[in-house]
């Protein structure tokens, strides 16, 4: 698998799932533009452990739901690095678990801006610089299949979305650019750390086929395989990786 000579965009890139990403296309090859909104500790080692590597790294902090900071972000792929061959749009998250009774216009319109907005700006903005055999990989989640757990209908239903739009763009962009999506299930990350008791975790990685959870390197190289001309006759799907907890 090669991603050799190749500039891909990794979205979210800074920490856990997004930079396990970054580093994984750059050892297939490919030059990197990450993103990370607060975590610059970890956004810029993943610059240096790139480099090491031999290849050219950019992190740019950016809010991904503001067009100037997409606008900067195309701009170091373009002029920095020659171009866009790839986007991979980890970019998102959870923000708070809230039921719908208890729910604000401002957390609805939060989440589906930083899942699904930020994600429709970014591939905007990329497309008129991606040439043929480009491919985007986005992600999905486990939640738009299952509609999440408790206090998680907004993400359940943003991340729903992007499966959609997933399938509806590898409609619009086939035969030059392939689209297609990633839906993990409970991967140890920072997300979960937050967001998600220890004994759910417990009970979740317990009802899996393999009984862990996954990691971010896992699911990783599923990303680098959907990018990479491996995968060159899939487009518009949603894969699954969880273990076996889902089956779709």
């Amino acid at each position: 698998m090669s991603m050799k000579g190749k500039v891909a965009i990794v979205a979210g890139g800074g920490r856990d799932i997004g930079r396990a990403c970054a580093i994984d296309l750059a050892k297939k090859g490919a030059n990197i533009v990450l993103t990370y909104h607060s975590s610059s500790e970890t956004a810029l080692s993943a610059v240096a452990e790139i480099e090491a590597l031999g290849q050219k790294a950019v992190a740019i902090q950016a809010d991904l739901t503001v067009q100037a900071d997409v606008d900067k972000t195309i701009d170091a792929a373009v002029n920095q690095l020659g171009g866009i061959d790839c986007l991979v749009h980890v970019s998102g998250g959870l923000v708070g678990r809230v039921k719908i009774s208890e729910m604000t216009d401002e957390h609805w319109h939060n989440v589906m801006n930083v899942n699904l907005t930020s994600l429709f700006k970014m591939t905007r903005a990329c497309v008129p610089h991606m040439k043929a055999g480009s491919s985007i990989v986005t992600f999905a989640s486990q939640a738009a299949r299952d509609g999440g757990g408790p206090g998680a209908v907004a993400y359940a239903t943003s991340k729903g979305a992007v499966m959609t739009f997933t399938r509806g763009l590898a409609k619009e962009l086939g035969p030059d650019i392939r689209v297609n999506g990633v839906c993990p299930g409970m991967i140890s990350t920072g997300f979960h750390d937050t967001f998600t008791k220890s004994e759910v975790r417990t009970n979740v990685a317990g009802a899996t086929a393999l009984k862990r959870e996954g990691t971010s390197e896992e699911v990783a190289k599923l990303v680098s395989f959907l990018a990479s001309d491996e995968s060159s006759y899939m487009t518009g799907n949603c894969v699954d990786i969880n273990a076996g907890l889902l089956f779709s």
